[in-house]
């Protein structure tokens, strides 16, 4: 089985030393290559700037990237002979429309940004998806949290989404926990309690596999 992993944050340069990008730390899409390479899975990582090394399983190769066009490239190169696709990197929404060739200089009480949307990876990628593979996203909300997720399954042709929220104690960026609910396009609903995020991983993982036909 091959699988598909995005990890970690995106960074978009604004000029030479500065970026847009956010608080993911990588852990949890790290976690999942350990957890689906322990069940033989053979993983390549594709991961934005985090200060996590690289696993050192033999069955995942990580790929290290910076910004959501990397991202996506990485990616699109791996999607067509993955089994499974898993899009656990949290991707700026939007990047500068022009990078700085030098450093912006402070000037004035006030500095306006023209941001234009990036390419949305998972659902790009989405409209390729055959119907053997299985594709996995992730929804970290802060209201509407499940309709918002199921929207989000649906317009990204996910076959699971992977639903935290910021509002509950020790989930989401920056813990080594998280607490999650799983939904599935056939309308079931699994919710785990907070645990660390090397066990979310195996339990998301062992969804995946019962879901698969020669897994099941």
């Amino acid at each position: 089985m091959r699988v598909l992993i995005t990890a970690g944050p995106t960074y978009e340069p604004l000029d030479p030393v500065r970026f847009i990008g956010n608080h993911s730390t990588g852990k949890m899409g790290y976690a999942l290559a350990e957890a689906f390479a322990a069940e033989g899975a053979d993983v390549t990582l594709i991961s934005g700037p985090t200060n996590l090394p690289d696993p050192s399983h033999a069955r995942i190769q990580t790929q290290r990237v910076e910004t959501a066009d990397q991202m996506y490239t990485a990616a699109a190169a791996v999607a067509p002979t993955a089994d499974v696709w898993v899009f656990a990197a949290a991707v700026a929404d939007y990047k500068p429309r022009h990078v700085a060739e030098n450093k912006i200089k402070k000037d004035g009480d006030t500095l306006t940004l023209d941001l234009v949307k990036n390419i949305d990876i998972a659902a790009t990628l989405g409209q390729t998806k055959r119907p053997e593979q299985f594709s996995v996203g992730f929804a970290l909300e802060t209201n509407n949290e499940e309709d918002n997720a199921r929207d989000k399954l649906r317009r990204k042709n996910f076959d699971m989404v992977v639903l935290n929220s910021l509002r509950d104690a020790g989930a989401g960026f920056r813990h080594d926990t998280n607490k999650v609910t799983l939904l599935t396009a056939d309308g079931q609903m699994s919710i785990f309690e907070l645990k660390p995020k090397a066990a979310v991983a195996h339990d998301i993982v062992a969804a995946v596999l019962a879901r698969i036909p020669r897994h099941a």
